[in-house]
């Protein structure tokens, strides 16, 4: 075990090393420059693993989900509180318990989702399950959201989970580590976008509902691993980021109906150096946003509003897992001008901001959870 941690240490030395001559080099999208050095940090806990998913009450508290399968409540003195009846989820590889997300109106309903690895007959998939919330206990599950088919492949879940303005619930799933089957097949749900209405029935308005042998929750395609949504506060459109293999990590805007052009198109190389696809640009698929090459492996995002950090007003947050920092993007609309690096040193997977103003961001490798004071 020893050496495997060693030799897992050394590999993300050479990856290091690696990436950072490219972005040292200028071939990357946008430029790093001097961190935010009057943001402070507040440790709000370091007693968690994988802390995956967080939401937070009405009254403030956050709700947090590990990779290992349990939920937590932490309160406005920091003290953690073990919630009892989730989703039966299964830890392995990539997968495990994932996101959190309380429904739009949780005062009055107490729902509450959770999207988790479901496994069956020794396979895995992207589920989700609505719960009602009641004294740190979790009743009346209801499964709402089962990616089919199964697979014995153990990665690229996907797995965040967005509200839009309307109620509609978004679900991305990965492409499972099958590009060249599920990315492009409207007949699978992996490498997918989602809209389900709350209760897991499918809108009709959605742009496959009517189509043969399509799955009709399907909103966009030619994913590849989303595990960044949120909901733009500033347009109420519903941006994503995804994990390109090496290099080609993406911001999109999600739009109905559209494909997104994995695997047919990327920016990215497959891991060995070989090429995946000498087309970046296809008609009728989309491009990024915004990419990166080297990646950055991304995880989390939102967008932060309010007067609380004037610094951060109407700009991007981002995790970066591969290079261990929290990313700002500066935006001017739509554009990335701009990109910094914050907080290093800590391998970010997931960043939020609560009703409050307050940006929060968890980290893994040991499981820790933070708070961003103002300047």
């Amino acid at each position: 075990m020893f050496r495997e941690l060693k030799f897992r240490r050394f590999q993300f030395l050479l990856i290091f090393i690696f990436s950072t001559s490219f972005i040292i080099s200028g071939k990357t999208n946008g430029v790093f420059i001097e961190n935010y050095k009057d943001l402070k940090l507040e440790l709000i806990t370091d007693e968690l693993e994988i802390p995956w998913g967080m939401d937070f009450l009405d009254n403030g508290d956050i709700i947090v989900t590990e990779k290992n399968g349990l939920i937590f409540r932490i309160d406005k003195n920091d003290k953690l509180i073990k919630i009892e009846g989730g989703p039966k989820s299964t830890e392995t590889g990539q997968g495990g318990l994932l996101d959190v997300q309380l429904h739009p109106n949780f005062i009055e309903n107490r729902w509450i989702y959770f999207s988790y690895n479901k496994k069956k007959n020794n396979k895995f998939t992207t589920a989700v399950s609505r719960f009602e919330f009641h004294n740190d206990n979790l009743k009346n599950e209801k499964l709402i959201f089962e990616a089919l088919p199964y697979s014995n492949k153990r990665l690229h879940f996907g797995s965040r989970l967005e509200f839009d303005k309307e109620g509609y619930l978004y679900i991305t799933v990965g492409d499972r580590g099958s590009r060249d089957i599920n990315p492009q097949d409207l007949s699978r749900h992996a490498g997918k976008v989602h809209r389900i209405y709350d209760n897991g029935d499918i809108p009709k308005d959605n742009p496959f509902y009517d189509k043969k042998n399509a799955i009709k929750s399907i909103f966009s395609y030619g994913h590849r691993n989303p595990q960044g949504m949120i909901l733009n506060p500033f347009t109420n459109e519903i941006w994503t980021h995804e994990h390109g293999p090496r290099g080609g990590d993406e911001i999109n805007i999600i739009n109905k109906g559209l494909n997104y052009g994995w695997p047919v198109i990327t920016y990215g190389i497959n891991y060995s150096g070989t090429i995946i696809t000498n087309e970046k640009k296809k008609e009728g698929m989309e491009q990024p946003l915004h990419y990166w090459v080297p990646s950055i492996a991304p995880s989390g995002m939102v967008f932060i509003e309010g007067s609380l950090y004037p610094s951060l007003n109407g700009n991007l947050l981002i995790g970066s897992l591969k290079f261990e920092y929290l990313h700002l993007c500066i935006m001017k609309g739509s554009e990335v001008i701009s990109e910094h690096r914050l907080f290093e040193d800590m391998r970010v997977r997931n960043v939020k901001q609560r009703s409050d103003g307050y940006i929060f961001f968890s980290v893994e490798e040991p499981g820790r959870i933070y708070k961003i004071l103002p300047n």
